[in-house]
C-alpha cells in the first residue's frame, strides 16, 4: 500500500515531467506566443566597434566579429555579426545595420512581397537567405500570426545611427558552410556559418 508521502513524491515527479515536456513541445515548434517575438525585438547583440576584425577573422574573447559587409541603398551598410545554428533546426543570424546618409532612413519593402508578412512593416522580415551549394532559397520564419522571427525597427533609423538586427531561418543542410543574406536593395552578403 502506497503511503502518502509516495503518492506526492510520485505527483511531483509527473508534474514536473509534464512541464518540461510541455517547454520542450514550446521550444521546438517555431511558434509560441506572439507577445513573446516582441521579446526579441529588443533583444540586442553587442554593438560592433572601431577596428573591427578583417571578415571572417575569429576574435579570441568570442566578440562580436565581422562575417560580412554590404552598403548600398542610400548608404546603408548591414554587417552580419554572428550566424549560428541552434537546436530545433533554425539559424540565428544577428548584426548591425548603419544608417551612413543625411536623413532618416526606411523601407517597408523590407518586410518583403509575401502578403502573410506585410503587417511587419519595417523589419528584416523580408530577408531570405540562399544556399547556392543546395540551390535553396530559405525564408524567414514567423509565428501563426504571420510575426516574423526578427528584428521590427521603429518608424525610421536617424541618419548616422546604428542599430541591432537579428533574423531567423530554417538552418540549411549541415554540410552547407556558406550562405548569401539578401535584404532589401542591398547587394547580397556571403558568409560563413557553423
Amino acid at each position: 500500500m502506497e503511503t502518502r508521502e509516495s503518492k506526492t513524491r510520485s505527483g511531483l515527479v509527473a508534474l514536473t515531467l509534464g512541464v518540461v515536456l510541455s517547454l520542450t513541445l514550446v521550444g521546438c515548434s517555431g511558434g509560441g506566443d506572439p507577445e513573446s517575438s516582441d521579446a526579441n525585438d529588443s533583444a540586442s547583440p553587442t554593438e560592433t566597434g572601431e577596428g573591427e576584425p578583417d571578415e571572417g577573422q575569429v576574435d579570441d574573447n568570442d566578440g562580436p566579429q565581422t562575417l560580412a559587409q554590404v552598403t548600398g541603398e542610400r548608404d546603408i551598410t548591414l554587417t552580419v555579426t554572428r550566424a549560428v545554428r541552434e537546436e530545433g533546426g533554425f539559424l540565428t543570424v544577428e548584426g548591425t545595420i548603419r544608417n551612413g546618409g543625411g536623413s532618416g532612413w526606411s523601407d517597408a519593402a523590407w518586410a518583403g512581397q509575401e502578403q502573410e508578412l506585410a503587417s511587419n512593416s519595417f523589419s528584416m522580415a523580408g530577408a531570405s537567405l540562399t544556399a547556392k551549394s543546395e540551390g535553396k532559397k530559405y525564408l524567414i520564419l514567423r509565428d501563426t500570426s504571420g510575426r516574423c522571427l526578427c528584428t521590427r525597427f521603429d518608424l525610421n533609423i536617424a541618419a548616422g545611427e546604428t542599430v541591432d538586427w537579428f533574423a531567423q531561418f530554417p538552418a540549411p543542410a549541415p554540410e552547407t558552410s556558406q550562405v548569401d543574406l539578401q535584404i532589401g536593395k542591398l547587394p547580397p552578403a556571403t558568409f560563413e556559418i557553423r
